[in-house]
């Protein structure tokens, strides 16, 4: 998608034309957004508070990933590990799940064409 404005030429409309600068960062365009609690932030984000119990080193090193990642803490972290592993393991329960029903299809084909065959031989 373009965006022309009075003047100029069209340019991409995409995120790193807007992080960069290139789609513009006018201060008359700014506004200040409301103030939001962190209650606010996580109903927002649909977070529920939940409590576990790892190892002092890991979380050390999970720290450390954390910060070398530009994340702001082991948190967020683990939120992301957590989302890539739902995904991968929903995929592949959704991948089982179609495999089954494919071959509960094919077995179904295969005892209506052997019903098939013992009614003909029956004449």
């Amino acid at each position: 998608m373009t965006k022309k404005t009075k003047g100029q030429e069209s340019m991409e409309n995409t995120i790193e034309n807007w992080e960069n600068g290139t789609l513009g960062r006018d201060e008359e365009f700014v506004k200040i957004a409301e103030e939001l609690s962190v209650s606010d932030v996580n109903e927002l984000l649909e977070l529920q508070m939940i409590s576990i119990r790892l190892q002092k080193g890991m979380i050390k090193d999970l720290k450390a990933i954390a910060q070398y990642n530009g994340l702001g803490g082991y948190q967020p972290l683990i939120r992301r590990v957590l989302e890539r592993f739902i995904n991968a393991e929903m995929k592949l329960i959704a991948r089982d799940s179609l495999n089954k029903k494919v071959e509960d299809n094919e077995t179904s084909e295969r005892e209506v064409t052997y019903t098939q065959e013992q009614i003909a031989a029956c004449g």
